[in-house]
């Protein structure tokens, strides 16, 4: 008797006189496994920030084995939301030790104008001039080494003078900036070679700057 369950109740359908049968999938391979996650290496903590290139700190900071224990200095420029920094610093096993340091919201007390903006290409130069006499009056040698006397907007090096200590010689240090045309941390490197440091450099990444120049 129909008890109401429809025709499917009563009559037995022809699959369920089979075994079920098992869905076959193509074979993947695990790569993270066990043995990945066992010899996993973690990256240095500002490596995982995103804040420094060891690749490129390596090279600036190794010194040659002949010069034993000679700080070699370098030209920190680091730029925020509103201002920038520069900074003369060297490395030690404990850390970087900064030799001096200069800020561009120090400007406003020589006169730059707080509108005028504290991190374009005008205000790196300016903190980075600030820097270069900075370092050099800590050192005694602001007096023997006057930098650029003369605006003309030309390159310029600092040349030695006989009988007199050499010029403070630094390495530029630009972090994880892009070094494109016209970047503002070369602001600041014309700052500091106008102020009076020796610093390795080419023109050919300076506002206006061709291929061509060296």
């Amino acid at each position: 008797e129909n008890l109401g369950l429809g025709s499917s109740a009563r009559t037995p359908t022809s699959q369920s006189n089979h075994p079920p049968t098992k869905e076959t999938m193509a074979f993947v391979k695990l790569v993270k496994n066990d043995a990945h996650f066992k010899r996993f290496q973690t990256k240095y903590r500002r490596r995982r920030e995103g804040k420094t290139d060891y690749r490129a700190r390596k090279r600036l900071i190794t010194q040659d084995k002949n010069k034993y224990n000679t700080p070699k200095y370098r030209m920190i420029v680091r730029t925020s939301n509103r201002y920038v920094t520069c900074q003369i610093a060297h490395a030690t096993i404990k850390g970087d030790m900064i030799l001096s340091q200069a800020h561009s919201k120090e400007l406003l007390k020589y006169g730059l104008p707080g509108h005028f903006g504290l991190k374009n290409w005008t205000a790196c130069y300016a903190t980075g001039l600030l820097l270069a006499r900075r370092v050099l009056k800590k050192l005694g040698l602001d007096e023997i080494y006057e930098g650029q006397t003369e605006v003309d907007g030309e390159d310029y090096s600092v040349e030695d003078v006989d009988d007199k200590p050499r010029p403070f010689s630094v390495c530029l240090d630009v972090g994880l900036a892009t070094t494109s045309t016209g970047a503002k941390v070369f602001g600041a490197l014309k700052g500091a070679l106008d102020g009076g440091l020796r610093i390795p450099h080419s023109v050919r990444r300076w506002p206006a700057g061709e291929k061509d120049q060296i």
